[in-house]
């Protein structure tokens, strides 16, 4: 079976100058750095209690039990047998990667055409703004009782997620019946919560009500996909085994000590040099597949939440010899590569432009496609597009995109996928789930948690009086108002 293949020629200095490419001796400086980075996260993913405790159990979900990963692809078969509609309901890693996934994997147009969804259910994503047209919209246009419904939320009290849930399950009630709880399916915490206490009460009265799988403990939001977007999957018909196998095949791939045999640790030690020393904070993840641009959305994500932290993290060894990590309070970094989310060809008519001709403080990663599911030969005679595959095409465009960066010096990487598809498309993932916690090390932070996102949830649980809030929040909102002059506003 062919393999995922990662080409970081156009980040050595034989492509571009020393000044913003990477040379042999840059990375030979790198080389205790990177293989401490390597061994602390292998022995992290070896030893379990501290895997789960750090957050790292994601680096398990390729390894799922076949009978447990069986049971949610029958499951997902039965629901896709007897609904027309889907809405699935999450905000963050429980919409991008679910999001990412059907685009990827599904038919293009997937919910406009019968014939591409071959009898499987539409799927509608909500519950990831707050936008009152969008869920109105949705729910004057689709009949409840045709309608199934997936919410997606760990603690169940995601402002975002709950609010859209609350307004659907009224929804329910009033159109569907007094059973409408055989509609409602929750991916959530399986021990505590506002959800899964809903769940449980649920059940109590009707097995068959608010039917449920577990958020894993120690899997993150964003590290997610291989476990809370299963079921999403074998709903629209995708193979999950397959993806898994796919990721697998990766993670074992991942494991290699050796950086020249090892994708994730060479990419995560590459961009490291890059932004450290030589000035190139952005990130762009720019697919030539227009299927594969909801992924480089999710990528975002998952590199912007992991890596943007403002403090250092320290490491706390306890009595039993596990680790506990802090924010050094005392280390402010305030670091992180910025990701920037594009594809080819649509955007060498737009962000190009800047990525040539702009600042010169941008890494650019193609995702090439080797092989597509359909072939078009443009028609006709005497034109120099005449009788050319649109592959073809569009893997020049590609090549011609390397050629017009590297000539400027700027930097750039290839990872090319035989086909997408979902043993592939599983890989990809876990690629760059690797070289982000890999990435993480190197930088010396917790790649792991999100405190920065806490702020704005804190702040509206505040203006909404929600019970329980810490006091120092609080405090910490009072102390910091928004001042809004009004000669400042015109």
């Amino acid at each position: 079976m062919e393999n995922i293949q990662f080409d970081f020629n156009n980040i050595f200095s034989h492509n571009i100058e020393k000044r913003h490419g990477v040379t042999e001796t840059d990375l030979a400086s790198m080389s205790a750095a990177v293989k401490k980075a390597y061994r602390h996260v292998v022995k992290l993913i070896s030893d379990g209690p501290s895997r789960i405790d750090l957050g790292l159990e994601w680096a398990q979900l390729p390894f799922q039990h076949k009978d447990e990963v069986n049971a949610i692809q029958k499951m997902g078969d039965a629901i896709a047998g007897r609904y027309e509609n889907v809405i699935s309901l999450g905000i963050g890693g429980s919409y991008l990667g679910l999001k990412a996934a059907q685009d990827a994997l599904c038919p293009p147009y997937y919910n406009e055409f019968d014939k591409a969804r071959k009898d499987r259910p539409r799927i509608y994503f909500d519950g990831n703004n707050l936008d009152p047209d969008t869920l109105k919209s949705l729910l004057n246009n689709l009949k409840a009782k045709k309608t199934f419904v997936i919410v997606i939320s760990k603690s169940g009290e995601t402002t975002e997620t709950k609010a859209a849930f609350t307004v659907i399950e009224d929804w329910l009630k009033t159109n569907a019946g007094d059973r409408y709880g055989a509609q409602v399916f929750a991916i959530t915490d399986p021990n505590s919560g506002t959800l899964r206490k809903r769940v449980s009460a649920e059940q109590a009265k009707d097995r068959m009500s608010f039917r449920d799988l577990p958020v894993l403990k120690g899997v993150g939001g964003r590290f997610s996909e291989l476990n809370i977007g299963l079921l999403h999957m074998a709903i629209v018909g995708i193979d999950i085994r397959e993806v898994l196998g796919g990721a697998g095949s990766m993670a074992r791939l991942c494991m290699k000590q050796d950086i020249f045999a090892n994708p994730a640790l060479m990419y995560a030690a590459l961009h490291t040099i890059l932004y450290k020393k030589k000035n190139k904070p952005i990130s762009i993840l720019m697919p030539f597949s227009e299927t594969l641009k909801s992924t480089a959305d999710w990528y975002v994500q998952l590199l912007a939440e992991s890596l943007g932290k403002k403090y250092r993290r320290k490491i706390v060894v306890q009595k039993d010899g596990r680790e506990r990590w802090e924010n050094n309070k005392a280390s402010i970094l305030n670091v992180g590569r910025t990701p920037i989310p594009s594809r080819g060809t649509n955007d060498l008519h737009s962000i190009q432009q800047n990525n040539i001709e702009g600042e010169n403080n941008k890494a650019v990663t193609f995702i090439k496609v080797r092989r597509f599911r359909h072939e078009i030969t443009i028609p006709g005679s005497g034109d120099i597009m005449s009788g050319r595959r649109y592959s073809a095409l569009l893997s020049l465009a590609q090549e011609a995109t390397e050629w017009a960066l590297s000539k400027e010096s700027r930097p750039s990487c290839t990872i090319t996928l035989p086909k997408v598809s979902p043993y592939y498309w599983g890989g990809l993932l876990f690629f760059f789930e690797m070289a982000t916690a890999f990435e993480g090390e190197l930088l010396g932070v917790n790649a792991f948690d999100q405190p920065g996102v806490e702020g704005y949830k804190n702040y509206m649980y505040y203006k909404l009086n929600k019970p329980g809030l810490a006091k120092d929040v609080e405090r910490d909102i009072i102390g910091n108002p928004l001042v809004k002059k009004s000669k400042f506003i015109i």
